[in-house]
């Protein structure tokens, strides 16, 4: 019974084999595009022939690809950053020369957030938690910002906006604007006074002299 199976077994093989002979070569080439953009070419990418032992070829860095296959072949093109496209070479190919333009479509992947911490055992973490100085809550935040001392020191320290040098300016105005200026007081007003009283006498003077 087992020499049997063998022998079936190894008839299913061999007509296999020779079926696959039988299939015609094709001179496969092409040129690998992105798909949301026909004009960037993609490099480098892997082609896989997956009826013929997986057996690998590589774009070139023009994206293009020449070798040589089975008609109905299955060929896999693979690439990082793409998602993978598959097509099948068609039968009855005339000139025994099959180009194909393969366009292969940008894949995001979203990977996993990794985060890195400075510990680099248990103990050392449970050190740092331990000695730990809890952050002040919102409320604790408020309550601070509100406190006298702390509204005191930054009215000395931070400098004046705009609205506020505005409000000074226009309180400078109205005190100037009421504010009386004894002329008596002021030794510039008493110069002045003076000089008119001299030139006054020079005149009268000049006066009784032509009069005489």
């Amino acid at each position: 019974m087992k020499y049997i199976i063998s022998i079936l077994f190894l008839f299913i093989t061999v007509t296999a084999f020779a079926q696959k002979q039988e299939l015609p070569l094709v001179q496969f080439s092409g040129i690998i595009h992105n798909a949301d953009s026909a004009k960037v070419i993609v490099p480098y990418v892997s082609i896989t022939n997956r009826s013929s032992h997986n057996q690998v070829n590589i774009s070139n860095y023009e994206g293009y690809f020449s070798f040589v296959a089975h008609e109905q072949d299955t060929i896999k093109f693979t690439c990082v950053g793409y998602a993978p496209v598959t097509v099948v070479i068609p039968s009855n190919i005339k000139n025994k020369s099959y180009t194909l333009q393969v366009m292969l479509k940008p894949q995001i992947i979203n990977l996993p957030a990794f985060r890195v911490f400075p510990w680099a055992t248990t103990e050392e973490f449970r050190k740092d938690f331990l000695s730990m100085k809890i952050a002040d809550d919102e409320l604790e935040i408020a309550r601070k910002n509100l406190n006298m001392s702390s509204i005191l020191t930054l009215a000395h320290t931070l400098p004046r906006d705009g609205s506020e040098s505005n409000a000074q300016e226009m309180h400078n105005n109205a005190v100037n604007s009421h504010s009386i200026t004894n002329p008596l007081l002021n030794p510039f007003a008493w110069g002045a006074l003076i000089k008119q009283i001299s030139e006054g006498d020079k005149s009268r003077s000049s006066s009784s002299d032509s009069s005489n």
